[in-house]
């Protein structure tokens, strides 16, 4: 076979895997409500079948990124594909809501494709096909998310919730089969052996943290049990960082963290899921207001599109189409001026979309506009990450160094989430719980701020690290 070919079914394979990750993260959203109603429970318990999967996947990043570099890529992501099979399928003939949550965490272990798909693609690809490469796989994660709403919103107007996961099923399979059939296994290792406290810890921390974060609202932030999570995750992850720091093998080598590269790119990683999430949460539900509020209550509310579900996915769908071209564009820029600089700029042109939404909101069209200028930066910023970071570790530290970025731009994303969620909720229509115009507009500036200050960390990012720091 020769090498253009395999390139090309090596990729293939990478970004379906990364597909049939990223349309699971939104494609169930729209469809809470009918999950709710069929399955009999409560808004509390439906939505964790979303955090459950959020909270697997970030554990599973890590933890399958230093097992990939120990014991091979191509290995731990076939690993990972085949446990995301299984759990569409336990989804699929779920009969209650304990037995679909289970279902969804089991899921979540596909988060692990995009960390070992980075690291496949540098051992894999010529060094000047890595930018390219990375941005197409990264871009994943926006489309994913795009067509996920589209296509929930058509197949619950029109089939079973059922067909969701039939759908995360097939493309799950196409995936390790490509994976399989057409990846080599890399005969880059590390040699170690596996850190289980540094695994332990690091899993309890982030699982802490993010059950603080998506529940702090629905309990009360200042509730003994969101207090206690976040006291919890802050003696787990010190405790991580003492035990990694005196660890002869550790999961994670902290000085790898700390070099200016991957610290400065890390902290972008975390403001661009802040800011991107602050408003893309909000963009469906700002689509149908008024139309989902009781009638009497229409009137208060002098903002919103009143549109479907489907037709609120539709006018969201330009930005997965402007990810699609962003994310190899920005593969192009990088490997001509270097990442930094489409990074930087995505950041900033995630800034302008997110500010011409808190301007001009009054039609759908300047708001898709918006959102897909927005989309351009999601393209271009995660078609950089990957690649800086890439640059910076040694070829054994590529998957876990990526995986926590992942991780981290996911803790991001959470956090805006419900910070634009918080502000809604807080600014509603006086003696009602209608929410106000004005929460989603603070929201919406909250995420320009975040992206700004985005835009300044990618900027402080050097070029990259000497190759000598690379083998110390």
């Amino acid at each position: 076979m020769s090498r253009p070919t395999s390139t090309r079914l090596t990729l293939a394979g990478l970004v379906t895997s990364a597909l049939a990750f990223a349309l699971m993260q939104t494609l169930l959203i729209p469809a809470l409500p009918v999950l709710q109603r069929e399955l009999g429970t409560t808004q509390q318990w439906i939505t964790w079948t979303v955090t459950v999967y959020l909270l697997t996947g970030s554990v599973a990043t890590p933890i399958f990124g230093r097992l990939g570099d120990q014991y091979g890529k191509v290995r731990m992501t076939v690993i990972s594909l085949t446990v995301f099979l299984v759990g569409s399928l336990m989804a699929l003939v779920s009969w209650d809501v304990a037995s679909l949550v289970v279902a969804r965490g089991v899921q979540g272990v596909g988060a692990a494709v995009f960390p070992l798909a980075y690291a496949i693609i540098r051992d894999e690809f010529p060094e000047r096909d890595w930018s390219v490469a990375m941005g197409i796989v990264s871009a994943t994660l926006g489309v994913g998310g795009g067509i996920g709403i589209v296509a929930a919103g058509v197949i619950v107007d029109n089939v079973s919730w059922r067909w969701l996961f039939a759908l995360s099923a097939l493309i799950g399979l196409v995936a390790l089969i490509l994976v399989w059939r057409f990846i080599p296994e890399s005969p880059v290792r590390s040699p170690s052996r596996v850190d289980v406290p540094g695994a332990v810890l690091l899993s309890g921390g982030l699982i802490a943290l993010l059950v603080g974060l998506t529940e702090g609202e629905p309990l009360g932030w200042g509730s003994p049990a969101i207090v206690g999570l976040f006291a919890a995750a802050a003696v787990l992850l010190a405790a991580w960082g003492v035990v990694e720091s005196r660890t002869a093998q550790p999961m994670v080598d902290l000085r790898m963290l700390a070099r200016r590269p991957v610290l400065f790119t890390n902290l972008t990683a975390l403001m661009s899921g802040f800011a991107l999430y602050a408003t893309w949460v909000l963009l469906p539900t700002f689509f149908q207001l008024p139309s989902n509020l009781p009638e009497g209550l229409r009137p208060l509310a002098d903002y919103g599109f009143g549109t479907s579900v489907t037709v609120a996915g539709l006018w969201m769908l330009p930005t997965s189409c402007a990810i699609i071209v962003a994310g190899p564009v920005g593969g192009l820029l990088g490997r001509r001026f270097g990442a930094r600089l489409p990074l930087t700029a995505g950041m900033v042109l995630l800034a302008l979309g997110s500010m011409g939404i808190a301007l001009w909101h009054g039609s759908p069209l300047p708001v898709a506009g918006s959102f897909l200028v927005a989309g351009l930066g999601i393209g271009l910023s995660f078609a950089a990450m990957p690649r800086l970071i890439v640059g910076a570790v040694a070829p054994t530290e590529t998957a876990v160094a990526t995986g926590m970025n992942n991780v981290i731009r996911t803790v991001g994303g959470v956090i805006g989430a419900q910070v634009a969620a918080v502000l809604v909720a807080a600014n509603h229509v006086a003696g009602t719980q209608v929410p106000g115009e004005r929460g989603f507009q603070i929201a919406f500036w909250v995420s320009v701020a975040g992206a700004l200050v985005g835009a300044v960390t990618a900027f402080l990012i050097t070029a990259r690290t000497p190759r000598a720091a690379l083998v110390q």
